[in-house]
């Protein structure tokens, strides 16, 4: 039940206001006319003056100050320990859902997963649009990463991963990726795709296991210090304004 109304909340809830009052009122679309006409239908505050206005997820409706929809957005940053299921649902470990303290947390999905034994910054939202936004390969929106190997890293490492590796099973190459040595085995990774084990696969390109993946930034948008593992925290608007996405965010507070 959880993932099915997480699902139902990505999807584009989009209509015609006259069906919309149709539906939530039960009065027929042609005395929807006369309602616009009365101006007893106001649309985000303002008074609706056509049957055709589009409402969305997030478009506020009243009819005669009787309100028939007033949702609101979520942006929630997450601290994902190791361990955490990017998932809505699993019958055998934790999911990052089970962690959230929040009342809406059933409404929200995950935008973009981290791995089983992966860590950091999980995005999530009841935002469908948003949320799709961000994956989309023409935002170019990058996401940084700290890591750590098993085997010391060399310069070469750098060169090859701002050239792109190939992948052979997708007869592909990465789009050039930004790596800065931090230390023998530890570094930072900046990436603007997201493909499947990515980097545990263009460090396997050196055959140079993983250790520990960490992300700490999704464009603008940082993890924050303050936030313990498994702690989150609703995203400001000015953060969201910052990662230069649409979003519906009415500056809710931090909790």
């Amino acid at each position: 039940m959880r993932r099915l109304r997480a699902l139902q909340t990505m999807k584009s809830q989009r209509t015609r206001l006259d069906r919309f009052i149709s539906e939530r009122d039960s009065v027929s679309r042609r005395a929807v006319r006369m309602l616009l006409a009365q101006g007893r239908v106001l649309v985000d505050g303002e008074r609706a003056c056509s049957i055709n206005q589009v409402v969305g997820q997030f478009t506020r409706v009243t009819l005669d100050e009787c309100v028939l929809q007033a949702n609101q957005a979520h942006y929630v940053m997450l601290h994902k320990p190791e361990g955490v299921v990017s998932a809505t649902r699993d019958i055998h470990h934790r999911t990052v859902l089970d962690l959230l303290p929040q009342p809406y947390a059933d409404t929200l999905h995950i935008a973009g997963r981290l791995d089983f034994n992966s860590s950091g910054l999980l995005l999530l939202t009841n935002d469908g649009h948003w949320s799709r936004a961000l994956s989309q390969p023409d935002t170019n929106l990058s996401k940084t990463y700290q890591v750590r190997v098993e085997k010391p890293l060399h310069s070469r490492y750098v060169e090859a991963f701002a050239a792109g590796i190939y992948f052979s099973y997708e007869d592909l190459t990465t789009k050039p990726a930004e790596l800065k040595i931090l230390s023998k085995f530890d570094c930072q990774v900046r990436l603007v795709e997201g493909r499947y084990h990515q980097i545990k696969r263009m460090f396997g390109h050196f055959n140079n296991r993983v250790l520990r993946i960490h992300r700490c930034a999704v464009g603008s948008l940082h993890l924050d210090p303050g936030l313990p593992a498994g702690g989150s925290r609703n995203i400001a608007s000015s953060e969201l304004d910052a990662l230069g996405i649409e979003h519906h965010c009415q500056a809710e507070p931090h909790y």
